[in-house]
Formats: structure tokens, sequence, C-alpha cells
């Protein structure tokens, strides 16, 4: 019913950046909030980023704060995450989310749509 996909992934070395995006198609229901999780090899997924429907409210996880940006283009329903300041540790699949609130986004273990993922690698 309801399809996201990200874009934007690639290969970078360390202090690069990058400008992921999520399209969402389909039905969606007008007010959800949109955001960003990410999930490393032999890890679990984690929380990184998340935006409300007017695009005024955002939240991030410590980990990337001063470095990840996430906004909100509500005219094509997209969502974006400009990554500065890329570091190794941020080597993962990225993978875009919607859901009914940013609290939904940042608290439930699994927001209720998501995408297929978009893979960043950072070297060292």
């Amino acid at each position: 019913q309801v399809q996201l996909v990200e874009s934007g992934g690639g290969l970078v070395q360390a202090g690069g950046s990058l400008r992921l995006s999520c399209a969402a198609s389909g039905r969606t229901l007008r007010g959800y909030a949109m955001g960003w999780f990410r999930q490393a090899p032999g890890k679990e997924r984690e929380y990184v980023a998340a935006i409300s429907w007017s695009g005024g409210i955002t939240y991030y996880a410590d980990s990337v704060k001063g470095r990840f940006t996430i906004s909100r283009d509500n005219a094509k329903t997209t969502v974006y995450l400009q990554m500065n300041s890329l570091k190794p540790e941020d080597t993962a699949v990225y993978y875009c989310a919607s859901d009914l609130s940013v609290q939904h986004i940042r608290l439930q273990p699994r927001p209720e749509f998501w995408g297929q993922g978009t893979q960043v690698t950072v070297s060292s």
C-alpha cells in the first residue's frame, strides 16, 4: 500500500558527505512522520533521525548530532538525510521509515512502513 524508496548511498572516504533521499509512493496518510534507521553488519538496527509531517520538528540520535541533517519536502513526499563528516562507523544500510509521529519513529521497535535500504560505506 505504501512504498518507500531510498537512494543516494555510495562509497565515500572518511570526512566526506552524502545525501540520502527517500520518496514515498502509493497511498500515504497525511500527517505521518518520517525518519531514518541504519543497520551495520552484525549489529541491531539503529534509529538515526526523525522529522514531523510539517518538517518543523526534528530529532537525532546522539551519534549523528551535528553531522547529519534531516529535512522534508512535503509537496514531493520526500525526506532527505544530509550526512557530513562521515566516519567509518557510519557504514551501514540506511532505511527510510514512516509512522504516525516522530515519537513513533524514535521509540517504537519498528516503524509501520520501511524502505528497502541503501548502502553507505565510509572508508578509513
